[in-house]
């Protein structure tokens, strides 16, 4: 081939060629190629949030950091496939990029010590946590489950819910319970609102009605008069 004639003919004024040339000098100091592929790298500056996550932006996905980095600002690199966090030129915390948006990814290790239950929280532990308690406390907290789009967040909210006993015991908490299942109503605050104003200490009344918070949205039963 006309390239191979062309690196093998003498370079004019010189005693070797080209092909000479790259076997004597270069060849010996080539590097293997990288392993990885080069990827292209973007980055932001976010603050840590108070629950120890980032958010990245381009996908809406969260990230755990560290808890010890909480309320710094960090400085997030990202490729296709890999989401890195610096502070102060360390690298704290190494992810796989999810573009799932408005979920969460979580290295257990990141977590402070009393919160690393809290990760570990399912639906089906919820649901054992509660039956533990009564029958139907489990019933509250599916419902709970069912309504909510996100498991991450519901589990939060059951575990409040089930840290009341803690409060005001088992046989509250029930009862309180079984006061929201009568309303219809699934969520901590009326759970905590019941306890409060100790409705559940009151006899059972199915026409009583927990009274609905003050809103310019809500216009109330006088509005139809």
């Amino acid at each position: 081939m006309a390239l191979e004639e062309h690196n093998s003919q003498l370079v004019t004024g010189r005693n070797y060629s080209r092909r000479q040339l790259f076997e004597d000098v270069e060849y010996t100091t080539l590097l293997p190629l990288p392993v990885l592929r080069y990827e292209f790298k973007k980055q932001q500056y976010v603050t840590v949030k108070k629950d120890g996550y980032i958010s990245l932006t381009a996908d809406k996905h969260f990230y755990s950091i560290p808890y010890r980095f909480i309320g710094k600002k960090v400085k997030v690199m990202f490729s296709r496939y890999n989401v890195e966090v610096f502070y102060n030129y360390e690298r704290i915390a190494l992810h796989i990029r999810s573009k799932n948006p408005f979920k969460y990814t979580t290295d257990k290790e990141h977590l402070a010590p009393n919160h690393r239950f809290v990760s570990e929280l399912s639906p089906e532990r919820c649901a054992i946590l509660a039956e533990e308690i009564h029958k139907d406390v489990k019933l509250y907290i599916l419902k709970i489950l069912e309504q909510s789009k996100y498991q991450e967040q519901a589990c939060k909210v059951c575990l409040g819910v089930l840290d009341l006993a803690k409060k005001v015991g088992n046989e509250r908490l029930t009862k309180a319970c079984q006061r929201g299942l009568n309303y219809g109503i699934y969520n901590y605050g009326t759970i905590k609102k019941i306890l409060e104003k100790s409705i559940d200490k009151q006899e059972n009344d199915e026409s009583e009605q927990l009274k609905m918070p003050e809103h310019g949205n809500i216009r109330g039963k006088d509005y139809y008069k």
